[in-house]
């Protein structure tokens, strides 16, 4: 799905809420809220009224790391994302240029033998394969081979002479674009469900739908009765400037969330996954029968209209661009004609953009309840 919008650049959000302006707090966000074609405007602090007792939340538990790191190409500066953990040790990684304002822009690669893009002009690349990238501390990586045959942006890379969760703790900071203002501590990125990996592993780019909450909200809305279901989805690099369908990331669906979920259905609550990446892990934890069971690994599922939702009833989420894959698991949720109408009243209403910004909670029409008579 493909959004014919234009979202101009001041509608960024370019620094966290709570840094706008004095008493202000992360729930301090904007909330639009699209119940099929109908739209409300909200503060996020409302959220709790918005929700009703019996609903369920699934949220996402992986931590962000700072995973952005400067090395050099030669004599050139490079910044390393490192993005995803292989099981043979290596990561997948994506090179990009510094624009001299302390952020990055997507590497121009006019030697690249593939992967030609269309954001922005030139060819976008990390390789060639063999390309050697020296890092602090003496440590280093080589790129092998490109993550996917649709292109070059992220590959596959081995690094020697350090273990890369140690170089990112002591020389690493939180990736970031060039629409936001300035470098932020790594806090700054981790939501409140955040919890420690037994590995030391994370998400190389926040899970932003849940940025908004505090541990005030989060009490208030278990007293009113809404309950929360812990997931795990290690978010990978999602560049700014191609929009291209995730790609496979590691994920858990503990036991004790699957029997919620399922409890919660029974009970005909609403299940409400918080950000894309909670539905991405619920949903591949869903059989064919929409029974979520507990379950780990790996998932390359992509949820589009065609696919369906087997579990999620609404999506609590952040504005995308009009180009992003994003857009498919909303029209999956809610149907084309209420993800459009939600998202030119987010323009119409000047909200704000990108993973400072402001949030959209989409549900589907009232009606039966998916897999209910």
């Amino acid at each position: 799905m493909t959004l014919a919008l234009h979202v101009p650049g001041e509608l960024s959000a370019r620094v966290p809420a709570e840094q706008r302006g004095p008493g202000l707090e992360r729930d301090s966000v904007r909330l639009l809220v699209s119940h099929g074609a109908e739209v409300s405007h909200h503060v996020f602090g409302e959220l709790p009224r918005l929700l009703r007792a019996g609903d369920l939340l699934v949220v996402n538990t992986s931590p962000t790391l700072a995973a952005a790191v400067d090395g050099r190409i030669g004599p050139a500066r490079v910044v390393v994302h490192f993005s995803t953990r292989g099981d043979d040790g290596r990561w997948a990684v994506e090179l990009r240029d510094p624009d001299g304002r302390g952020t990055t822009r997507a590497r121009r690669s006019d030697g690249a033998r593939s992967a030609r893009r269309k954001d922005g002009g030139g060819r976008r690349a990390g390789g060639p394969a063999g390309t050697e990238v020296r890092l602090p501390g003496g440590a280093g990586l080589v790129l092998e081979e490109p993550l996917s045959p649709r292109g070059e942006r992220l590959w596959w890379a081995r690094v020697a002479g350090a273990e890369v969760l140690g170089l990112l703790r002591e020389h690493g900071r939180p990736i970031r674009y060039s629409y936001t203002e300035r470098d932020q501590p790594l806090s700054v990125y981790q939501t409140v469900f955040a919890l420690p990996s037994a590995d030391g592993a994370g998400s190389a780019e926040m899970p932003s739908a849940a940025r908004p909450f505090t541990a005030r909200l989060v009490a208030e809305l278990v007293s009113r009765g809404v309950q929360f279901a812990p997931v795990r989805l290690h978010t990978g690099v999602a560049s700014a400037e191609a929009h291209e369908p995730p790609y496979p990331e590691r994920y858990a669906v503990p036991e004790a969330s699957a029997r919620l979920i399922g409890d919660v259905r029974a009970g005909g609550g609403r299940v409400i996954a918080v950000g894309t990446t909670a539905v991405r892990a619920v949903e591949s934890a869903a059989g064919a029968d929409g029974v979520v069971r507990a379950a780990e690994g790996w998932t390359g599922l992509v949820v589009t209209p065609e696919r369906g939702v087997r579990v999620v009833d609404g999506l609590l989420t952040g504005l995308h661009e009009p180009e992003a894959s994003h857009l498919l698991m909303l029209e999956a949720i809610a149907g084309r004609v209420a993800v459009g109408r939600g998202y030119e009243e987010a323009l119409r209403g000047r909200y704000l953009w990108h993973e400072f910004g402001d949030v959209h909670l989409v549900l589907p029409a009232e009606g039966p309840r998916r897999g209910l008579t």
